[in-house]
C-alpha cells in the first residue's frame, strides 16, 4: 500500500509504521469461561482486555452434562445464563452489554429469545443493541449468541 505524503501518526511515524511495542502498560487478555462447556476449536468463550469483553459464539450447552438440550427454549435460557456467568467473571453484569448478536436456526425461536431478552433487560430505556440472524448452525445448536460489553466503569 502506498504511503500518502504528509500523513503521520502523532509520534511522527508514517501510518502503518509505528514504533510502539507492547509494554507493562499494554492491557493483558483475561480469558473468561463457563465451567463444564467448551468450544471444540482452541478458542476461549470470551476475553476481557482493557475493560472490553468480546465473546466467541455462546451456545446453550448444559454445564452439568456438556450436552446440548434438544429444546430451543432451554438452549436459549442456558445461553443467557452463560452470558451472565461470563460477565460476572469480568466483574460486571448484563448492564455492561453494548451489543448482542443472536443466531437462530429457525425464526420461530425468536419468541424464546425475546422472553429471555425481556427477563434480562426489562427496562425498554436501558437495553443494548441487538441483531437476530437466521443461520444454519452446526451440530444440534438451535440458538447461539455473541456479545460485546464494557466493564469496569
Amino acid at each position: 500500500m502506498a504511503e500518502a505524503e504528509g500523513h503521520r501518526w502523532p509520534d511522527d511515524q508514517p501510518f502503518g509504521r509505528s514504533t510502539h511495542v507492547a509494554s507493562e502498560q499494554t492491557p493483558k487478555r483475561r480469558i473468561l469461561e463457563v465451567a463444564g462447556i467448551a468450544h471444540q476449536a482452541p478458542i476461549p468463550q470470551a476475553v476481557e482486555i482493557g475493560g472490553l469483553v468480546c465473546s466467541s459464539a455462546i451456545f446453550g450447552a448444559d454445564p452439568e452434562t456438556g450436552a446440548l438440550p434438544l429444546d430451543a427454549g432451554r438452549q436459549t435460557a442456558l445461553i443467557f445464563q452463560h452470558v451472565r456467568t461470563l460477565l460476572e467473571q469480568a466483574g460486571s453484569g448484563p448492564e455492561a452489554i453494548a451489543k448482542m448478536t443472536i443466531y437462530v436456526r429457525d425464526d420461530a425461536f425468536r419468541d424464546h429469545v425475546n422472553r429471555e431478552w425481556l427477563a434480562m433487560f426489562p427496562d425498554p430505556n436501558d437495553r443494548p443493541a441487538r441483531h437476530i440472524l437466521r443461520m444454519d448452525l452446526r451440530h444440534e445448536m438451535l440458538v447461539q449468541c455473541e456479545f460485546i460489553a464494557v466493564v469496569g466503569r
